[in-house]
């Protein structure tokens, strides 16, 4: 990638990171940790590689995305409210009475696909999503991110099955593998490994990447499918609460909302990143 690109999402990330956290903070809850892990993904994502139309949300050739982790909705909240789905001042609005911007993604929200948050569902939707384009002949690509403790769902291993027989190469499926998850570590909690070896005898093109490196990122998440007849999965290594250090590679942070002490910390070391003055 030019370092231009590389700049411009690294600036973007550090702003999606600082306003999950400002919102996580006025609502008194939310998924911090693991919206913070997934924030590059979903800016690369977003920002650089699917097709989408802003003012035609339901546009049929549209690519589509599922975040199956449905817990780390802020971050993907944040990235649509930036990108004009809605208005940033509904962001103020999350997880309050009657508000549309609920805990887990909600379809009622302009931008998004499927209400998810029951954990090993979005694998499922996807190769429904893969499989209808298929049938109908359209070349848009489904993107699904799962959550790494998501992985000792039986549903995924279904649905890993039939991506595979149904050759599904326009089906793109991310692994968000920061080895924490709500209870402690994922090998201590349900050991899942060797996740390489398992989705690639499930019959998937498997790539490991850096999931905070963006031309890792880019590279993959543009060059699909890797191989024809074949749905990919992207083993993408991440770091729970990646961006800000007190928070970085702690499990209690899962579900866990900043002090006033902590967002003012969050703000000192992120707002430098984006590359202009902000508010904290």
């Amino acid at each position: 990638m030019k370092l231009a690109d590389v700049q411009f999402l690294a600036g973007k990330a550090a702003e999606i990171r600082l306003n999950l956290l400002k919102m996580i903070f006025k609502a008194k809850m939310g998924h911090t940790g693991s919206s913070l892990s997934d924030t590059d993904i979903l800016t690369t994502l977003y920002y650089d590689v699917m097709q989408l139309r802003v003012d035609e949300p339901d546009w049929e050739e549209r690519d589509r995305f599922i975040l199956s982790k449905g817990h780390a909705v802020e971050s993907y909240y944040c990235i649509l409210a930036d990108m004009g789905f809605i208005d940033k001042e509904e962001l103020n609005t999350f997880c309050q009475y009657q508000t549309r911007l609920i805990g887990h993604p909600n379809n009622k929200v302009p931008g998004i696909e499927m209400n998810t948050g029951a954990l090993g569902h979005g694998l499922s939707i996807a190769v429904g999503m893969a499989k209808a384009a298929k049938m109908d002949n359209k070349d848009y690509r489904v993107f699904v991110l799962m959550g790494d403790g998501e992985q000792a769902e039986g549903s995924v291993w279904e649905a890993a099955m039939a991506g595979a027989h149904f050759g599904l190469d326009n089906l793109i499926g991310i692994i968000d593998r920061n080895r924490l998850q709500i209870t402690g570590a994922t090998e201590e909690v349900m050991g899942i490994e060797p996740l390489v070896g398992k989705w690639r005898n499930f019959g998937w093109q498997v790539l490991e990447i850096d999931g905070h490196n963006y031309g890792e990122l880019k590279k993959c998440l543009s060059s699909t499918p890797v191989e024809e007849g074949k749905p990919t999965m992207i083993l993408a290594n991440t770091i729970k609460g990646k961006g800000v250090s007190f928070i970085e590679n702690k499990a209690g942070w899962h579900h866990r909302v900043p002090s006033a002490s902590e967002l003012n910390q969050a703000v000192e070391e992120l707002s430098p990143l984006i590359g202009v003055d902000i508010d904290g």
